[in-house]
């Protein structure tokens, strides 16, 4: 048997990288992070066997919590662990790159602002069972949530929504960095315990046909929904409402535009992520053409 090998990954696995996606991938859908940019593979682990990729695995920073913010709130990293199929219960495959994420991750938070504690989590579909297995009984990772992936059929009609009185709405391209911390102010007052941040931003941003579409009174921006394509389908994303003008019909009416902007696009399907005890929301993307098609449940540990 060939001995095992865990290092970083290289530009020249692409190849070993792609057997292994489709091998991970052919029992059905998994959660699987692509390595990104050259400079990332700092935080990518393989374990090859010869010349075959057995395991892989990525950490990243989530959510990184400002200064000012509450102390409750913390900073999040997350890991993403693949083994071939057949491999998942291997234990010690497992642990052998699980160390060189937590060995990472514990680098990583030495790096976010002081005064939050950090949490590193994971998340798996809920048919992953033994992943599910490993963190909780191997780790001993806690239950954090459970989300569900929606989709919508663009191409059906989207159903046109009124906007209310008083309001007007626009494409926010947020070209320079003012107003790109404008909007991280904005939606941090909605999602103080996970902002979206500065990285996270321009990774959105990055890709193909990204837009903002906000919702306006008086100039003020009051909402903000935010549309890409990803692959051969679209993503919603980072959908909110500032308190004072919820429950007006102004998060269906921007949903409607971007599912719009998608189709006019050509894309043919558009998919958001959404909380399981989020029944109001879950609601208000029923309400404009999405329907659950998978569940992940994610967990944690305290670093």
């Amino acid at each position: 048997m060939n001995e095992t090998v865990i290092r970083n990954f290289r530009q020249e696995d692409m190849a070993a990288l792609g057997e292994f996606y489709q091998a991970v991938t052919a029992g059905g859908p998994v959660i699987f992070w692509w390595v990104g940019e050259e400079e990332n593979v700092v935080n990518v682990f393989c374990a090859f066997e010869g010349n075959r990729m057995v395991a892989k695995g990525q950490v990243g920073v989530f959510n990184i919590i400002p200064t000012e913010s509450a102390p409750e709130n913390k900073h999040k990293i997350f890991i993403n662990l693949k083994v071939v199929p057949g491999r998942e219960e291997d234990v010690e495959l497992l642990n052998g790159v699980y160390e060189r994420l937590l060995a990472r991750a514990y680098a990583m938070k030495e790096t976010l602002p002081d005064g939050h504690g950090t949490l590193l989590c994971v998340g798996n579909y809920s048919a992953e069972t033994g992943y599910h297995r490993y963190f909780q009984e191997q780790q001993g990772y806690r239950y954090l949530h459970s989300l569900y992936s929606m989709q919508c059929d663009l191409t059906k009609p989207v159903v046109d929504m009124p906007l209310p009185d008083g309001l007007d709405w626009t494409h926010w391209g947020m070209e320079t960095r003012e107003e790109q911390n404008r909007y991280m102010k904005l939606e941090s007052e909605v999602w103080p315990e996970a902002p979206i941040g500065a990285e996270r931003l321009a990774e959105y941003r990055a890709h193909p046909l990204w837009t903002a579409i906000i919702a306006r009174e008086a100039g003020t921006v009051v909402a903000s929904v935010m549309a890409w394509q990803e692959d051969a389908g679209g993503v919603i994303e980072d959908v909110f409402v500032r308190e004072a003008w919820r429950r007006r019909g102004i998060a269906r009416f921007l949903l409607a535009e971007a599912l719009k902007y998608l189709q006019g696009h050509g894309l043919e399907t558009a998919s958001l992520i959404t909380g399981t005890d989020n029944d109001s929301a879950q609601a208000l993307y029923q309400s404009v053409g999405f329907h659950i098609v998978s569940e992940e449940t994610r967990y944690y540990m305290e670093l």
